[in-house]
């Protein structure tokens, strides 16, 4: 944690920070906040890019998050995120409990009027399968 963050006054904490983030961030971007809430076992959205970078946060549950080149993890409660957005696939964020919600809050840079995210086609999947990490190294 920086110098900046340990005299802060009661009940203000810095979870996480990102250094070099606003050089990922469009010159003419509009920050969206955005809730996402999972219902037990929901997948989430299928594999998809967004439009710039984003910052997230876990209030709730446990998120099954996988971003091409990463290999999938589990984000509990309290996790922070951090994505690229562009042209990284953002391949898995849906509910990792079979029997209780989930949810993210994310802000996203992006330029205005960009949907938050592009669904991608399985054409394009194929074509990039190289980039999706694979645990057996090969």
């Amino acid at each position: 944690m920086s110098a900046e963050h340990t005299h802060l006054p009661p009940g203000i904490e810095v979870i996480t920070t990102l250094p070099g983030a606003g050089a990922r961030i469009p010159a003419d971007a509009e920050a969206r906040s955005v809730k996402i809430t999972l219902a037990p076992g929901d997948p989430g959205a299928p594999p998809h890019r967004h439009p710039g970078p984003l910052f997230g946060y876990v209030t709730e549950g446990e998120v099954l998050f996988e971003l091409e080149g990463q290999p999938p993890r589990v984000l509990k409660a309290g996790d922070a995120v951090f994505e690229p957005g562009g042209d990284v696939v953002h391949y898995q964020g849906g509910n990792n409990l079979p029997d209780a919600q989930s949810q993210i809050v994310v802000t996203m840079f992006a330029p205005p009027g960009t949907p938050l995210l592009t669904v991608l086609g399985a054409e394009e999947l194929a074509e990039r399968r190289h980039l999706r990490f694979d645990p057996s190294g090969g």
